[in-house]
């Protein structure tokens, strides 16, 4: 079990939410990624590791973890998402297109873009999602 993993319990028994083998095999699996994952892809490995799971349990799962604030969803260009797992700090995420590698990074200061915006279209901006896609180093190298 990682660390995440673990310091994830208690907000899931605090959600109401009642942390079963099969869940506890999923939590396992997204904490430890650096890639986003799909449902698909977490229901694979978890299939490996516990021969019952179902997909709807992956699904619902991963539901709960995004209302809980845990793993935060990535959108792809095909209107499909996958799942990363949530790291403290407000941050934004770059993704590998051809491998699918997420890292967060920090340090943009967006503040002013959201005024001009606000201001132009008559919203309270509250939040912001930054997403950046693109080729990480070591898909660069095996292309290169």
């Amino acid at each position: 079990m990682t660390t995440l993993s673990k310091t994830w319990d208690s907000r899931i028994n605090a959600g109401g939410y009642r942390l079963t083998a099969p869940r506890r095999v999923i939590v396992e699996i997204i904490s430890a990624s650096d890639q986003a994952l799909t449902p698909a892809e977490i229901f694979i490995e978890a299939r490996s590791r516990c021969k019952g799971i179902g997909l709807v349990t992956v699904y619902r799962t991963m539901e709960k973890l995004a209302e809980l604030g845990l793993v935060e969803r990535v959108h792809h260009e095909n209107n499909c998402h996958s799942y990363i797992a949530h790291r403290d700090g407000h941050k934004h995420l770059l993704i590998c297109k051809h491998c699918k590698k997420t890292k967060y990074f920090s340090g943009d200061d967006l503040s002013g873009l959201m005024d001009s915006i606000g201001k132009s279209s008559g919203f309270q901006i509250q939040d912001h999602w930054l997403q950046l896609n693109g080729i990480c180093p070591d898909c660069q190298k095996k292309e290169g």
